[in-house]
């Protein structure tokens, strides 16, 4: 239980609970509070990393927690999103399907180590970004993309993470059938 109680931990299990404020005050464009979450949540993603690095606590859970956390955390966003119809629904159904994908496949369960592909690595920045980008623009009070414009952003992420959860599943299918013949080379 202390392995799993780990400040790094805690910090990307916070993001859990910053996601749900972050929701409500998306959805009710409260963009001063969503702004300040958003940065808290930035920075807990940041600090947990590093500090799990630096305090050797990295391990296979933290890594789940960490991503997941993020998960939820974007996937919350992202739902609140829609509420002003700047993000696709699908990209909400999307995300936490490709993380699970991602889970099992790198058998996180099973306490290995998750292994991100590189547009998966990309797509989960992105997640964030798009998050990220409208609520800044509205503190701010700058438009550097229009607002009608982030849906169809939106719709690029569901298909670069549908193209990512394909490589994946491709992937592991090319590493099980071989597998599968070496293992019947070497039977007989």
């Amino acid at each position: 239980m202390s392995q799993i109680l780990t400040l790094p931990n805690l910090l990307s299990l916070s993001r859990v609970g910053l996601a749900i404020i972050m929701a409500w005050n998306v959805y009710h464009s409260n963009w001063y509070v969503a702004v300040a979450i958003l940065w808290t949540a930035i920075f807990t993603d940041i600090l947990d990393g590093y500090l799990a690095r630096k305090k050797n606590l990295t391990s296979a859970i933290g890594g789940l927690m960490d991503h997941g956390s993020d998960a939820f955390f974007v996937t919350f966003t992202i739902a609140a999103l829609t509420h002003h119809e700047w993000a696709p629904v699908m990209l909400v159904c999307v995300i936490p399907a490709a993380f699970v994908q991602y889970m099992l496949d790198s058998k996180a369960l099973a306490g290995q180590p998750l292994k991100a592909s590189s547009l998966g690595k990309y797509n989960g920045i992105s997640y964030f970004v798009f998050a990220g980008f409208p609520v800044m623009q509205l503190t701010l009070g700058i438009t550097l993309i229009p607002f009608s414009w982030f849906v169809w952003i939106g719709w690029g992420l569901v298909v670069t993470s549908v193209i990512s959860m394909v490589d994946r599943l491709v992937t592991l299918l090319s590493n099980k059938q071989r597998s599968a013949e070496s293992n019947g080379a070497i039977d007989e």
